[in-house]
């Protein structure tokens, strides 16, 4: 009987004995790559929808939205003011100005219940977050890879129309960088010290 309560332990030891090592030149070069991927996700084409509040922002000085809009019960904007109402499936085109409301496939800010916000949070948080499946979309690492690298709306910060900047790292240094870090087992960069 002994040797069955034991069972369940000699499994987790045999399986942490076959989890991939990483050696501590990898987990140095994970952690660098993490600085480029947190350096995209706190730029203001990222981080002005992804708030912990529910107004978003707009322009790079992370300005409130005009009008009064907010997120709403699926992120899709208030019943009666989606963002839709302006925000359309492309960039205007440049005769429509340099402060034409954007557009990209599914405009929308995460949900309430999933709002990924981290406007404000340290690395560390940034980090567990987005590998954080009840905060991040429930994607797993490779569905989170896949929308970096694939999503429309994600892609509309390197090209946003207008007068805007775009997110300064290149998007293919972005997609490299976030396969090295989470190629590495994603670590997260140390927590900062309470004090």
């Amino acid at each position: 009987m002994r040797a069955f309560r034991s069972l369940p332990l000699i499994v987790l030891a045999l399986l942490a004995a076959c989890a991939p090592k990483v050696d501590p030149e990898q987990q140095a070069q994970a952690l660098a790559a993490f600085s480029t991927v947190e350096k995209v996700f706190q730029h203001p084409r990222c981080s002005n929808c992804h708030i912990p509040g529910d107004a978003p922002l707009q322009f790079d000085t992370q300005t409130p939205h005009m009008m009064n809009v907010v997120r709403g019960p699926k992120g899709e904007g208030a019943p009666g003011l989606p963002c839709a109402s302006c925000h359309g499936e492309a960039n205007l085109p440049a005769s429509y100005g340099p402060n034409a409301p954007p557009g990209a496939p599914h405009w929308a800010l995460p949900p309430p219940d999933q709002k990924m916000a981290w406007i404000g949070v340290s690395s560390h948080e940034l980090c567990s977050m987005i590998q954080d499946r009840k905060r991040n979309g429930d994607r797993d690492m490779e569905a989170m890879f896949k929308h970096v690298a694939e999503d429309k709306l994600v892609l509309w910060g390197w090209a946003p129309g207008g007068n805007r900047v775009p997110v300064p790292v290149p998007h293919d240094e972005f997609v490299r960088a976030f396969r090295t870090w989470m190629d590495a087992g994603s670590p997260c960069p140390q927590a900062p010290a309470r004090g």
